[in-house]
């Protein structure tokens, strides 16, 4: 499925949610259902600087594409964590480094969120979609 596909999907998802409060209860839904990150990544190296709450971010490459490993100690993160991976993990760099996260502002994430919670999300943008192949470089 590509980026633009699985966001659509996510939109159609919130338009069923029709207040903040329906919107941060699925995000915790998310977040209490997906699985933790190996504990082998939850590593002082790779914390993300500067979000309020421990944030773990790993990343592979395989035959092309990213996948990410993350995971946090905020289960409302870790649902948006969820929302993130389903839309870029899987894909290539190129794709990701391209991708335009619509989704946000189509579900009105962003407005629902307070300002540290909004500046980690972007943290989590920013970290995923800089991520580097060491093999091509």
């Amino acid at each position: 499925m590509t980026i633009q596909e699985t966001q659509e999907k996510i939109i159609k998802e919130f338009e069923n949610l029709h207040n903040w409060e329906d919107r941060d209860n699925y995000l915790i839904q998310l977040g209490r259902n997906f699985p933790p990150i190996d504990s082998k990544y939850k590593i002082e190296e790779n914390l993300i600087n500067g979000c309020q709450v421990k944030t773990w971010f790993h990343f592979t490459f395989q035959n092309g594409k990213v996948f990410y490993n993350i995971d946090s100690s905020s289960v409302i993160i870790r649902g948006i964590i969820s929302l993130m991976i389903r839309i870029l993990s899987g894909q290539t760099l190129e794709d990701i480094k391209n991708a335009n996260l619509y989704f946000i502002e189509k579900t009105g994430l962003e407005e629902s969120f307070s300002p540290i919670r909004a500046n980690s999300l972007w943290k989590l943008i920013n970290k995923m979609k800089k991520v580097e192949d060491k093999n091509l470089t």
